[in-house]
């Protein structure tokens, strides 16, 4: 990944575009990293995504849907407070480097405009979204920076604002022969180094593809291959995901990655298409932590649960040889008497008729000593039946938390709340007053639409899933599922006899994606129609058998999930 400073300058281009002279209209904390503001300008309404995670930190305009906490934090209403409402004047990169300027306008009750300064520094674990007054007094930042952690640049409420020191070196648009004289002159410093340290806002791939694509490291050859590499993000970008060992992006498809390509006509378009399901999961971890311990931690426990069941079966097959000693004991009863200790005697049970020794109690008398034999063997064998139940029902539950951990995998913030929800209600999670919120009469559901205009509807975890199967389905639209481990029941809201194919490998892609099969390639989808399904008394919700059903293999495919068009229920 390289938001560097050429694809900040792009960003920041688009961003003039689309935003200046727009007003901020709401504003949504996603996690402790990630900010979107929707800005209504010229009559639409736009999404903009601000995140300063240490792994994914940007900011692009975005069309993909984002769940918010329902609860916004302390930073987002103080956001709230100074933003919503303002105009974006103005937005600037800040020295050519990864730091841009939003200057916000306000007109106060007065009639007089307050301007103020939100500033995004998008620099890997440092980065930091910052909101100061005209006078560059710090309002409030995303991450504080004491005085103890940095005596040089303090960032925190009440504090002077601070640029990063500028770096001491040239802007790519001003580079000449000279420099890479210079940068091949040093012999000790690799071209890859040398570019890096001389010239502004360069990441390392864009380093690295200047001197692939020159035919030597001599410096008119390093300099011609730099200058074409930086006419052709200014003239013609074609903003590319490189898909190698490690997935990449840049303005422009860089050779030396080898992989393959898929460019894209706009730089958020790309950037959302990279992004696609990346961070998820760290909103997930960053809200509900607790939630995806709690299953790991029952999971756990059931598993361990089922290994000591299992082998308490295999104990309980000693209740036979219990009541083949019995047998035996009475017939050699003539032969004992009380205080024998032991019998020694052929086994007719067995068809060699191998001697076999039976222990005996001395204080007991031989029909007391079979009776014994007995009540052990009946124990043993109700002790058979009772594990067994206990052993189905550890299966259920490993079956149930296995489930829950494949929808966590790719839920939003709603599902987890959804999930949250069902856990209390099954007695895992303690139910506890909340305050009385007009909650939603409809699960949350992902509904996409096919190019012949059919729609699919997604359930993402139980409640979901028998939400999408047995209420908002119709007896003859057809149901997908990934064959024989947990994931999404597919609606495909079609009530025709026969689907078809482009239909039949959109809903299967579907149930692949947000399945446990996700990062597998063939794997089996049944498909069928809803009056086939008969839901399991007594299961979890969702779980469903089925007799007539068709399957479909297919390879998991994000892009294909993509390139549905998701629409509001």
């Amino acid at each position: 990944m390289a938001f560097d400073g050429l694809v900040t300058k792009a960003s920041v281009a688009e961003l003039k575009n689309e935003l200046e002279t727009g007003r901020i209209t709401k504003i949504y904390q996603l996690s402790k990293y990630e900010m979107l503001f929707t800005v209504r300008q010229q009559r639409q309404n736009k999404k903009v995504l601000f995140s300063v995670h240490p792994t994914y930190a940007r900011v692009q305009l975005t069309n993909l849907d984002y769940t918010h906490v329902s609860e916004p934090p302390m930073f987002c209403m103080l956001m709230r407070k100074h933003l919503e409402g303002t105009i974006i004047a103005d937005i600037e990169q800040v020295n050519h480097d990864r730091i841009i300027k939003l200057t916000i306008v306000q007109r106060n009750e007065f009639g007089n405009d307050i301007t103020k300064y939100l500033y995004l520094e998008v620099m890997n674990k440092h980065s930091n979204f910052i909101l100061t007054t005209e006078e560059g007094k710090i309002i409030d930042c995303l991450k504080h920076v004491p005085p103890l952690m940095n005596r040089h640049r303090t960032l925190q409420p009440s504090a002077t604002y601070i640029l990063p020191p500028a770096m001491d070196k040239v802007e790519p648009s001003e580079a000449t022969i000279t420099h890479f004289e210079t940068i091949v002159s040093d012999g000790e410093t690799t071209p890859v180094s040398g570019i890096l340290r001389t010239f502004n806002g360069l990441s390392k791939q864009i380093a690295h593809e200047v001197v692939y694509r020159s035919n030597s490291e001599a410096p008119t050859e390093l300099f011609e291959a730099f200058k074409q590499v930086m006419e052709e993000i200014a003239n013609q970008p074609k903003p590319s995901i490189m898909l190698g060992d490690k997935e990449q992006f840049y303005l422009l498809p860089l050779a030396h990655l080898k992989g393959e390509v898929k460019s894209y006509d706009s730089l958020f378009a790309m950037l959302d298409a990279f992004y696609f399901g990346k961070e998820t999961k760290d909103r997930i971890k960053d809200h509900f932590s607790n939630i995806e311990m709690l299953v790991k931690q029952w999971l756990n426990k059931n598993v361990k649960k089922l290994e000591k069941l299992a082998a308490e079966l295999a104990n309980t097959e000693k209740a036979e040889e219990y009541r083949i000693k019995g047998e035996l004991i009475l017939a050699n009863a003539y032969q004992l008497n009380r205080g024998d200790q032991l019998l020694v005697t052929q086994n007719f049970y067995d068809e060699t008729l191998a001697e076999i020794n039976i222990a005996l109690d001395p204080l007991l008398t031989p029909s007391d000593n079979a009776q014994k034999y007995f009540k052990r063997y009946n124990k043993a064998k109700a002790a058979v039946a009772h594990i067994e139940v206990q052993l189905a029902a550890a299966k259920d539950e490993i079956d149930y938390f296995e489930g829950l951990m494949t929808y966590l995998a790719s839920a939003d913030i709603q599902d987890v709340y959804e999930i949250q929800d069902e856990l209390r209600q099954r007695g895992y999670l303690k139910k506890r007053q909340e305050k009385k919120t007009k909650k939603a009469t409809k699960p949350n559901v992902d509904r996409y639409m096919t190019e012949a205009g059919i729609e699919l509807v997604v359930g993402k975890n139980n409640l979901q899933n028998d939400y999408v199967t047995h209420k908002l389905g119709k007896r003859h639209e057809w149901w997908f599922h990934a064959k024989d481990m947990p994931g999404s029941h597919v609606l495909v809201r079609s009530s025709e006899d026969k689907l078809e194919e482009p239909e039949i490998r959109a809903a299967a892609n579907l149930a692949a994606y947000f399945s446990r099969g996700k990062d597998s390639s063939s794997v089996a989808i049944d498909y069928t129609q809803l009056k086939n399904l008969k839901k399991v008394p007594g299961s979890a919700s969702g779980f469903v058998t089925y007799d007539v059903y068709k399957t479909i293999y297919i390879d998991p495919d994000e892009a294909d999930v993509m390139a549905l068009r998701k629409v509001k229920g």
